[in-house]
């Protein structure tokens, strides 16, 4: 990888966290109020309101809205669309760095999928990256009776899922632009979460939810977009580690927030995944 290219993954990727991160906690505030299928629906109306406003007002993006792969899309899309809500339902019944913790056995997946699925290579710094990251987890986690709970399980299958979106994720990248990904992505799951509703939900919205809501709705799209164009400019296996910071940061923010217990194990678990980071991007550095 370029050096323009090393710094670009980790620009939209710092975007990507940042917007993962707000829209976790607009979904925790809506979550008393709505289903979870009631919030998706409206981060996907939303997604779908403000892209098709951009491309009236910027006419090159028009090409995006036919898609050349609707298979591709299709799939991406009904497996992120389970893997979405199974993940939104998880955040109403764990802690927030429990559920992120658990979903980060997903980069390990993502890094095995890419080396059969997309033929990259798995070189010694996205090893370790890897490695280390998923050690950082465990620290942060440290896995225990308590964990193995219904809930627990689920968050698994989700990050299995989310490894899957990823790998498909990056071979859309190939012809699709960032416009068209995202805007299939909303067209496909409004339908699919809007048959999860059973009432008009959105004669329940009050002024005092627009900020949480603002969340859903922005942080839904914009981590998409920047999640979308760290894939464009790097390896599946480079991306993913980075993703990994979610947890050091989601606990930070559930510390703040919700007075969840931040211990030395989380600041202990994330030196290991940024030591895992630097390494890894010192070595793709080097070898550009």
């Amino acid at each position: 990888m370029s050096h323009r290219n090393i710094f670009a993954v980790v620009f939209w990727m710092t975007g990507a966290l940042l917007s993962f991160s707000a829209t976790a906690v607009g979904v925790r505030a809506l979550s008393g109020n709505f289903s979870v299928f009631e919030i998706l629906s409206m981060r996907n109306a939303a997604g779908i309101a403000i892209l098709l406003g951009l491309a009236l007002l910027k006419p090159d993006l028009r090409a995006g809205l036919k898609p050349r792969r609707f298979k591709l899309h299709l799939l991406r899309n009904v497996i992120h669309f389970a893997g979405t809500d199974a993940w939104a339902f998880s955040l109403t019944l764990l802690p927030l760095a429990t559920v992120f913790a658990l979903e980060f056995t997903s980069p390990a997946w993502v890094a095995l999928l890419a080396i059969p699925l997309l033929h990259e290579r798995l070189t010694r710094g996205r090893l370790v990256a890897v490695v280390l990251g998923f050690a950082g987890v465990l620290i942060i986690l440290r896995p225990g009776v308590e964990t193995l709970q219904p809930a627990s399980l689920l968050v698994l299958a989700v990050a299995f899922a989310f490894a899957l979106v990823a790998i498909v994720t990056k071979k859309l990248t190939a012809t699709e632009s960032t416009f068209s990904i995202i805007l299939y992505m909303n067209l496909i799951q409004l339908p699919l979460n809007l048959a999860g509703v059973r009432s008009p939900f959105w004669q329940r919205i009050e002024p005092s939810q627009a900020l949480p809501l603002a969340s859903v709705c922005l942080g839904g799209l914009l981590s998409h977009y920047c999640l979308t164009n760290a894939y464009r400019h790097g390896d599946a296996t480079m991306v993913v580690p980075l993703d990994f910071l979610r947890i050091p940061l989601i606990a930070f923010v559930g510390w703040q927030l919700y007075g969840e217990a931040l211990d030395p194990f989380v600041f202990l678990g994330s030196g290991c995944i940024i030591v895992g980071l630097l390494y890894s991007l010192r070595r793709e550095a080097k070898a550009a």
